[in-house]
């Protein structure tokens, strides 16, 4: 996928379904955190708290008591309607949605004592700009292996080709570059179990981990195929690789 595939693709899924993946039955072995657990074990209720990336913005109106302010931005309007639809329904006075590119920033400096970024992209320059001096910025972000054993099986895949630990080492140094201090990198690789195709599907056709999945007859043979080699008594297995990067201005 190209930039302009994959933002057109993160619309639909964002109008669809944002990031509620609920309806999956998986469970997984090996994870060592949650991200906004984490996020909260720092959180003051006078704090501002940012969400970069924040999808249809389940994780952050789950969290939001813990601050006083919290606010999402996603570039993508698809998700944005799905992030004010679950507002509305879940009756949060202090959160609030913005589209708005992570490149761009349209808030004044310093005002954020919390900065949160999963599975998106961020810009260390305008994280550390928009951070309160002792701020902290919390990211997760998918590695390079993350589903390794169905990229292997597909021939083709999210960062398929890219060294492992690329995007690692790229963020950590830009976080530098941008100013900030004490920072700390945790990772960890869980063993996923899909009780069903049904429930592989769903992941493949709302996530871009295949891309252009289904859209060649073949794939669905290749799925198959890889599910006869992979389902075990626990279900179908593959992985999730995760690293974790806290920073702090």
């Amino acid at each position: 996928m190209n930039e302009q595939e994959y933002r057109q693709f993160y619309d639909q899924v964002g109008a669809m379904n944002g990031w509620d993946f609920s309806r999956m039955k998986v469970v997984s072995e090996g994870i060592q955190w949650d991200l906004y657990q984490e996020v909260t074990g720092v959180c003051r209720k006078s704090d501002l708290l940012l969400d970069i990336g924040t999808g249809g913005g389940e994780a952050l109106l789950a969290i939001a008591d813990a601050v006083l302010l919290a606010i999402g931005i996603d570039c993508s309007s698809g998700m944005m309607k799905t992030a004010e639809n679950n507002l509305r329904q879940a009756g949060k006075s202090n959160v609030r949605f913005h589209q708005m590119d992570a490149e761009r920033l349209v808030f004044p400096d310093r005002l954020f004592n919390i900065v949160s970024c999963r599975h998106s992209e961020f810009h260390a320059q305008e994280v550390a700009r928009v951070l309160a001096d002792d701020g902290i910025f919390f990211t997760q972000q998918v590695s390079e292996r993350d589903k390794w054993n169905l990229k292997q099986a597909f021939g083709r895949g999210q960062s398929w080709g890219i060294s492992h630990g690329t995007l690692q080492r790229r963020y950590i140094q830009e976080l530098r570059d941008a100013g900030l201090k004490n920072i700390q990198v945790y990772e960890y690789n869980a063993t996923d179990y899909y009780k069903s195709v049904q429930d592989l599907l769903f992941l493949l056709k709302h996530t871009p981990i295949i891309p252009n999945f289904g859209q060649d007859e073949t794939d669905y043979m290749l799925l198959y195929q890889f599910v006869e080699e992979h389902q075990c008594d626990r279900g179908i297995r593959t992985n999730s690789e995760r690293f974790m990067i806290v920073a702090h201005k």
